[in-house]
């Protein structure tokens, strides 16, 4: 039975967000395990408070990853699963 386990920080993810992420990643693990244990396949989505994560020594929180997500370019910013599906449809 596959545990995948996704940390984010508190408040990142809306509810919706959150069932997506569990949804799509549920799906890209099915080829791989099989489709017979996808009714035991858990996906944990773990929030963990703003500041208590640390990269190269320095602690970070959401309003930082907010600022990474707003300087990245449009192609690579956050979406929903409607608009991933909406961009395919257009390519």
């Amino acid at each position: 039975m596959p545990v995948i386990s996704v940390k984010v920080f508190e408040g990142e993810l809306t509810k919706d967000q959150t069932a997506e992420i569990i949804a799509d990643i549920t799906e890209a693990v099915i080829p791989y395990v099989g489709e017979v244990v996808r009714a035991n396949t858990w996906v944990l989505v773990e929030e963990v408070k703003s500041g208590s994560w640390g990269i190269g020594g320095n602690a970070l929180g959401l309003a930082d990853l907010r600022q990474i997500q707003q300087s990245a370019p449009p192609d690579q910013q956050p979406c929903s699963r409607r608009e991933r599906t909406d961009n395919r449809r257009e390519k």
